[in-house]
């Protein structure tokens, strides 16, 4: 279990480095045991009492540490840090080793700007303690740079671990927003495929129930164009689900001429200056496509107007409208599609759960082109949808 402040978000860091291997850092006291041992410690009881209460220290502020209790391991690494400089000024010798265990506690316990300023202070004392027992310059600067160096080594290694931990769980983050975004582009796309297509096979069979006994032929003709746009929209679902489906303008609007003739809605398309190329024509094809699909579905219209412009298109109806109060996005009384965006409202008909996704889906595609989509009812009656590839101004 890592120290509260180096475990990664996610809390599954890998392999997370556990107390025992910094627990062996106390062999650094071996030398004590020896000293003390053979009687060069003298009085031997403290030096084993003053070992024993260093290890105790020790232990105490890995073990704190480690599960998340940052303040009393901060007491206990201020208490071994007092332990180890009294008895180094009164045993010299081997007790002068646990300054750099005192060292790997402070890299453990602290971190940040702390571990800095508590390893320089510890360093400067390690090297007071050192030079007052009459050690040589050389013994001074050993023991005062193994303290430095072992505490930020540790502190060091502790706080790369962590970063590593954070950059699995941004790594995953990001998989999971590609995977969420593939998800929406698929939903959209499938969306405004099969709101289409469908809107049209029922407004041929419509047409081919009308004619079955008073025009066979002409009814055979639109049974055989359920077919066509059968396929098509097969071939469009598997397209769209590995992401090559492009909806061009003008096959768009070749479509949305058939598709109006059939459900007896006349269609004027009028284009002022040459079309937009590239991601424009794809994103204004996607328009003509939604717009027409309301129409056939809502509108009750006789006619409809498509402008085509630079950077723009506009699909109008002569259809009912009438006033019309937008609930929330989703519930189903409304439908809107992006900030500042009019509400449509054709009488008779109903929003499906979840209404407006074909507005929102597109004015999520215009937005993140830099462009805007407006739609709602006109004054003189009817209903209109339009779209720039430009912000709004």
């Amino acid at each position: 279990m890592l120290p509260a402040h180096l475990t990664p978000l996610d809390g599954k860091p890998p392999r997370p480095p556990g107390t025992t291997g910094f627990m062996l850092f106390a062999l650094l006291g071996i030398g004590v045991v020896a000293e003390t041992a053979d009687g060069t410690m003298r009085p031997a009881w403290l030096s084993w009492a003053g070992l024993a209460v260093v290890c105790a220290l020790y232990a105490g502020v890995v073990l704190l540490t480690f599960r998340h209790r940052p303040r009393p391991a901060w007491v206990m690494l201020a208490a071994l840090a007092v332990v180890v400089t009294a008895m180094a000024a009164s045993y010299g010798g081997s007790w002068r080793y646990l300054f750099p265990l005192t060292g790997v506690a402070c890299g453990i316990a602290l971190y940040g700007r702390a571990v800095r300023i508590v390893l320089a202070a510890l360093t400067v004392v390690t090297a007071a303690t050192v030079w007052a027992r009459g050690a040589s310059v050389e013994l001074v600067m050993a023991f005062s740079w193994g303290t430095f160096s072992m505490g930020l080594v540790v502190a060091g290694m502790l706080h790369l671990y962590a970063v590593i931990g954070e950059l699995r769980r941004t790594r995953r983050l990001l998989a999971e927003a590609a995977v969420a975004e593939e998800r929406l582009r698929f939903a959209r796309d499938l969306h405004d495929l099969l709101g289409h297509t469908l809107s049209v096979i029922v407004v041929k069979a419509e047409a081919v129930r009308r004619l079955a006994r008073r025009d066979p032929a002409q009814a055979e003709r639109q049974a055989g164009d359920i077919e066509t746009v059968g396929r098509q929209a097969l071939s469009e679902v598997r397209e769209a689900v590995t992401g090559y489906r492009r909806a061009d303008l003008a096959g768009e609007l070749a479509r949305a001429r058939d598709a109006l003739a059939a459900a007896g809605i006349e269609a004027v398309v009028r284009q002022a200056g040459p079309a937009p190329e590239g991601e424009g024509e794809v994103l204004l094809g996607w328009v003509v496509r939604e717009g027409v699909t309301n129409v056939i579905r809502h509108s009750g219209a006789t006619r409809v107007e498509i402008e085509i412009g630079p950077d723009s298109v506009t699909v109008r109806d002569d259809g009912r409208t009438q006033a019309h109060q937008p609930g929330p996005a989703g519930d189903g009384r409304g439908d809107t599609a992006h900030p500042g965006t009019r509400t449509p409202a054709h009488p008779g008909t109903r929003t499906p759960a979840g209404g407006g996704s074909g507005l929102r889906g597109l004015a999520e595609r215009l937005a993140r082109a830099g462009g805007h989509v407006k739609a709602g009812p006109l004054p003189q009656g009817g209903f209109e949808l339009s779209a720039r590839l430009t912000p709004p101004g």
